[in-house]
């Protein structure tokens, strides 16, 4: 029988295969971080017809001769450069700026996509489109510490941000100069206990003859002194639990601006809003005005990401090619940054994708022809004998 019926029917093989990976691409051009595939090819074993000669005095060396044998599928090599950003303006769905892989876990084993279009399920875990719950770490007390184990990513629905007692408050402002002796100035502020009650703090200013006295109403009080409108030195006053800082007020004429204008305390409050930060980092917004990080997504990369396996959902495995999966947060160790309310398309070309469909389809033809002249031949052959 002819090599080449046997080549020929290798070259269909192979361009089949590689109009399958075409179709494929073309068919996920709009699958969200869909990564596009190319087939490659190498020769197959070569015959060996005629050895190589060493050169001699009277003759020189010969080359082998060498018959190919066909062609076969070499790798099926993955395409991971970043496809097109798609806003939506869903705060979940999450793209990655750069390098990097969404840990989500499926059962028992944890998976790695680029598809970032998640939502919150009715137990308020991170979920992708199917079902995988995405990992990253959980804050305690409004702290992440990454190097813990990943775990599922969920929003604290109902959650209470604690309430903090007040322990410092902060007066500005000017005290004016030209003040009859005996005049007061009166200003209040909200604090907080330690259960979150409110409570004011109020301060009387009275003009003295050599500054201000400063008292708040339950006994503590404490003097200002001015040279040239600033304080002769810093003072403040400690009201039971509560220290008033008075170090910034000023003692020039005609400007009257004293105010107590910041303290540390505040309510208990509840969970109403949440934000994904380019770090990665759910932050919820609380009726307190207190804002707090209440996890952080984890991110992945491998030493080689075209050694990974595809699994279905644009999803992928490790494999014994890939490396192991070195984890971090986003934008940190080389791995990218987080948008939020964006989604990261399929990095399919349509042109390339469809001139690889004609490549394919004429080197599928050609390599039809190959048998058919094969087979003309082996007809010839038997037509020897009549």
């Amino acid at each position: 029988m002819l090599r080449s019926l046997f080549s020929g029917i290798s070259g269909l093989r192979s361009h089949q295969t590689m109009l399958d990976v075409t179709g494929n691409n073309i068919a996920n051009v709009n699958t969200v971080g869909f990564k596009s595939s190319s087939a490659q090819f190498q020769d197959s074993l070569s015959q060996l017809v005629q050895n190589s000669t060493f050169p001699r005095a009277g003759a020189g060396g010969t080359n082998p001769a060498q018959v190919g044998l066909g062609v076969q599928l070499a790798a099926i090599r993955t395409n991971f450069s970043s496809g097109a950003s798609q806003p939506t303006g869903v705060p979940t769905d999450l793209m990655i700026a750069g390098d990097g892989f969404f840990a989500v876990r499926s059962g028992a084993e944890t998976l790695y996509t680029r598809n970032g279009s998640f939502s919150f399920d009715a137990s308020g875990r991170l979920t992708s489109a199917d079902g995988a719950l995405v990992q990253g770490w959980t804050a305690r007390n409004g702290i992440i510490t990454t190097g813990q184990g990943l775990g599922d990513i969920t929003l604290p629905v109902g959650a209470i941000a604690p309430a903090v007692a007040t322990t410092t408050t902060t007066a500005t402002g000017n005290l004016p100069s030209e003040t009859a002796v005996g005049e007061t100035l009166v200003r209040d502020i909200e604090v907080h206990g330690a259960d979150g009650t409110s409570s004011t703090l109020q301060l009387t200013f009275t003009r003295t003859a050599t500054g201000w006295d400063v008292a708040d109403g339950s006994g503590a009080s404490t003097s200002l002194a001015f040279a040239n409108g600033t304080q002769a030195g810093p003072s403040s006053l400690v009201s039971g639990a509560i220290t008033v800082d008075l170090s910034a007020v000023t003692g020039y004429a005609e400007v009257s601006s004293l105010a107590l204008t910041s303290q540390n305390g505040r309510p208990a409050g509840s969970l109403v809003s949440y934000a994904l930060t380019e770090d990665g980092s759910l932050m919820g917004t609380f009726s307190n005005g207190e804002t707090e990080v209440l996890a952080r997504l984890a991110l992945a990369n491998f030493t080689n990401p075209g050694g990974l396996e595809k699994t279905g959902s644009s999803q992928y495995r490790p494999s014994a090619n890939s490396g192991a999966p070195t984890i971090g947060q986003a934008g940190e160790n080389g791995l990218g940054g987080i948008m939020s309310g964006v989604l990261e398309m399929s990095n399919v070309d349509l042109s390339q994708e469809f001139t690889n469909l004609i490549v394919a389809q004429r080197g599928f033809q050609a390599n039809a022809r190959i048998i058919t002249t094969s087979d003309e031949v082996l007809q010839e052959l038997t037509n020897l004998k009549r």
